[in-house]
């Protein structure tokens, strides 16, 4: 030790000793402590940069296409085969109604279905009969022709005759009674050849009544038959209607499902288009899972998910493929959505809602229902 060092009390050079010793040990402590930093840091980054593949939320809810059971028909409720909560298969019958009235208008489509049939059959009748018409007024023509060719002799013979006879009589060689008698012939003459040209002229007329009258008939059925006429077709249009209102009454189950919401009863009458139940398809359900904004960079469709719902906790874990997402955020489809148009605006954190699939034989094992809350992990290095 030096001279000053030597000329020391005793109790200062312990204090001298022990600050040394604190400040290196506060070093050594520092240093320790960063070198724990610089490794949480690097620890991080790689984890980061290669480890860190997936996002998360609790903010998840199973959903599904639920359909709405309605009756297409109006009439009186007669049986309700299924109750809330019974699992049923697709066309199983959920209710019968009343069917008399239905069936009543079947049969009044069938008849007139018969009529329409009867009706094309007559008109056909109707063209053979017109046609058979037409051939005979060709034969009235002919004998129309006849006639007015033999009046026509006749009234050239009575006019030849008083020509003769007028030229006698300037001569006084024919009486004037006789002269009187051949004008008279003569007038008779040409009153039958009129008559006979009327009766030529009434049987051509008659003639292109019955034409007329055949193409307007030919016209109902031409390019048809019996099957294809156009009030056949109107007739087994209502018959299929009628029919596809009788199947009605019988009101079954759209696919494999839980029934839920029943709200009908046995003598209630209903509308169409009035909700008497919902199915639940618990085969085919699907997760919304909310991810904030900032979590879906790199989130694409077709990803694998897994899943865990607080019905059965972290021993059951669901598998999943993200199908898409929604069109918009849960804000911008509310009844009353955000307007950040004011002066006080504060930005907030949307979330997005991510259609999660879910894998129909895990379902199977352990159901889910409308409505509980899952956790979702989306591995974002999966394709």
């Amino acid at each position: 030790m030096t001279d000053v060092e030597n000329t020391l009390p005793e109790s200062k050079q312990d204090e001298a000793i022990t600050d040394g010793a604190l400040k290196t040990k506060r070093k050594k402590a520092l240093t320790i402590f960063a070198v724990i930093v610089v490794i949480i840091a690097i620890a991080y980054a790689i984890w980061t940069l290669f480890f860190n593949h997936t996002v998360s939320t609790d903010n998840a809810y199973v959903g599904a296409e639920t359909a709405s059971v309605t009756s297409m028909v109006s009439g009186q409720v007669e049986q309700v085969l299924v109750s809330d909560t019974q699992a049923v298969k697709k066309d199983d019958v959920l209710l019968l109604v009343d069917h008399r009235d239905a069936e009543i208008a079947v049969a009044q489509a069938e008849a007139e279905l018969m009529k329409a049939k009867r009706q094309y059959k007559q008109t056909q009748a109707n063209s053979s009969a017109l046609n058979s018409q037409v051939f005979v007024s060709d034969d009235g023509i002919h004998s129309a022709e006849a006639q007015v060719a033999k009046a026509q002799a006749e009234f050239n013979k009575a006019q030849e005759d008083l020509a003769r006879r007028t030229q006698l009589s300037a001569s006084g060689a024919i009486s004037k009674e006789e002269l009187s008698t051949a004008q008279s012939t003569l007038n008779n003459a040409k009153a039958g050849l009129d008559l006979a040209k009327a009766g030529l002229a009434q049987a051509q007329s008659s003639q292109k009544a019955a034409q007329s009258t055949l193409a307007a008939n030919e016209a109902l059925i031409r390019g048809s038959n019996e099957t294809s006429t156009p009030d056949v077709l109107i007739a087994q249009a209502k018959l299929k209607q009628a029919l596809l209102d009788l199947e009605r009454t019988e009101i079954k189950a759209p696919f494999d499902g839980v029934v839920t919401r029943r709200n009908v009863q046995v003598g209630q009458r209903v509308a169409p288009g009035s909700v008497v139940m919902m199915v639940v398809p618990v085969s085919k359900l699907y997760v919304d899972a909310n991810f904030k904004e900032s979590q879906l960079k790199d989130v694409r469709a077709g990803q694998k998910a897994t899943l865990v719902s607080d019905l059965y906790g972290d021993a059951v874990e669901y598998h999943g493929t993200v199908v898409g997402f929604s069109g918009g955020t849960g804000s911008a489809f509310a009844l009353i959505p955000a307007q950040n148009a004011t002066g006080n605006w504060i930005k907030v954190v949307q979330r997005l809602p991510v259609r999660i699939a879910l894998d129909p034989q895990e379902l199977a094992e352990h159901p889910l229902r409308v409505g509980l809350s899952m956790e979702a992990k989306i591995n974002l290095a999966s394709k």
